[in-house]
């Protein structure tokens, strides 16, 4: 990093960060592209905010940038008490940033805030080079992360929403770098193409994955009607959720310390202290300011997190915010309507952390330390789980007549079995199930007590 300028307009303080260089595309194996953009990154500080929020985002904006291949050189921090309708920054500011740009030869300036179309557009008339914002930079770190169809497809319907109010005449007056930053993914030459045809295509990207979200829907009742809980693995990016599915799974995941290294679904069946089976699904990370256009696209796969009937919500313990990062991730469980699923707070990496804040753990008591790496903790956790799990569930005994085979059939299929004893003309079943499916079979429940069974067996 070069300088970092901060302050109102008039005032500039010069400080020197590196670190950049050392993590090349090339290096980390993650691009292969011998030409890596020079990004100047530019944020605001509203009036009101944290400045430690503002700072914490930008050093996050850094390492997007960077995952996405690029290099940034210089950061601008401006204080605003609102921002500017026409540039988010103001002309003043925005001729500052050009002049920054200029010096260290920038391709593109990146704003931590989301802008608009028409500030995008005024921007770039300015700076005479690209702007784009966070929103750009994460959607293209998802087109080269996507390996799947599905991923591919939710990708790129995120792009092309993102893309279609920004269409507009072909032929910008400065300088881009073809292959860069927000160019890259499905449809990287949209700025070209009629507009009709670009919501054709996005029509068509919505009924594919609506009919997969019908398929997985179907796929997730039938699932339900089984014994088996689902579980999925929430949390902020790079918080080690993939570490832990293998962790608990041996699921082979390949996982790698960078951000979105998951856009798939992974779902591994695994037992727990006492046997039963529950299905683990691993997700999709999380991040600050997370574009909704992603969030919508990505509906299919974050069904899997709307089903569940417990969340593992994954912190990394060794983050300076972690605090920030939980409330990121609930923001979109909120989102997407899952923020009434029960949840369990995993704070992983404690192997590479001084130890957990306690007032975390103070705040939610369904708290566990673990690091996915060791194992350390991981006992606990799988206890905790099972424990978790079985406060939605009731213990009932039943007594199903022999002609009632389906009753009997029920029992095993929707809950867990823990005894079952052969009478004369019936079968007598003390059985553990969710409230739904106890509901179905408490019509043959007796009063009976369950040491007797024991005994009878």
């Amino acid at each position: 990093m070069g300088r970092s300028f901060t302050g109102d307009q008039s005032e500039r303080e010069e400080t020197h960060r590196g670190g950049f260089g050392e993590f090349a595309g090339e290096e980390r194996g993650l691009i292969d592209r011998s030409f890596r953009e020079r990004i100047v990154l530019a944020g605001v500080s509203l009036e009101g905010i944290d400045k430690e929020i503002t700072e914490a985002s930008l050093e996050e904006l850094e390492r997007l940038v960077d995952t996405a291949g690029a290099d940034p050189v210089a950061v601008i921090v401006q204080n605003r008490q609102t921002p500017d309708k026409a540039t988010f920054v103001g002309s003043g500011k925005a001729q500052e940033i050009r002049s920054v740009s200029e010096e260290y030869d920038a391709d593109t300036v990146v704003f931590d805030n989301e802008l608009t179309p028409a500030q995008q557009s005024n921007l770039e008339g300015i700076l005479k080079r690209s702007a784009l914002d966070r929103t750009a930079v994460i959607l293209d770190i998802f087109a080269q992360n996507a390996n799947s169809l599905e991923g591919k497809a939710q990708v790129e319907l995120a792009q092309l929403r993102y893309r279609l109010p920004r269409l507009r005449k072909s032929g910008r007056t400065f300088s881009q770098q073809a292959g860069g930053i927000g160019t890259r993914g499905p449809g990287e030459t949209q700025l070209e193409v009629d507009r009709r045809r670009l919501m054709r295509r996005i029509r068509r990207l919505e009924e594919d994955l609506n009919k997969l979200r019908r398929h997985r829907s179907t796929q997730s009742k039938a699932r339900s009607k089984t014994s088996n809980r689902s579980v999925a693995i929430v949390g902020y990016t790079n918080a080690g959720k993939s570490t832990l599915l293998n962790r608990l799974t041996d699921a082979g995941v390949l996982v790698e310390d960078r951000l979105f290294a998951t856009l798939d679904t992974t779902t591994r069946r695994m037992q727990l202290p006492g046997g039963e089976a529950v299905y683990v699904t691993d997700t999709v990370g999380f991040v600050r300011k997370l574009p909704h256009q992603l969030v919508e696209a990505f509906k299919a796969t974050l069904d899997v997190v709307i089903d569940a009937d417990l969340l593992l919500h994954v912190i990394d313990a060794s983050d300076p915010d972690p605090e920030g990062c939980i409330e990121a991730v609930r923001q979109v469980l909120e989102a997407i309507g899952a923020s009434e699923v029960p949840e369990l707070m995993v704070f992983n990496k404690i192997d590479k952390s001084d130890g957990v804040d306690k007032r975390l753990f103070k705040r939610d008591e369904n708290c566990v330390a673990v690091s996915a790496t060791t194992g350390e903790g991981i006992e606990e956790l799988l206890n905790q789980l099972a424990s978790s799990l079985r406060r939605s569930e009731k213990t009932i005994t039943l007594k199903v007549p022999f002609e009632r085979g389906d009753i009997r059939a029920m029992a095993h299929r929707e809950g867990f079995v823990m005894r079952e004893v052969l009478e004369e003309s019936n079968w007598l079943i003390e059985v553990r199930a969710d409230k739904s499916s106890i509901g179905r079979l408490e019509q043959f429940e007796i009063d009976f007590d369950s040491s007797e069974l024991e005994l009878m067996q």
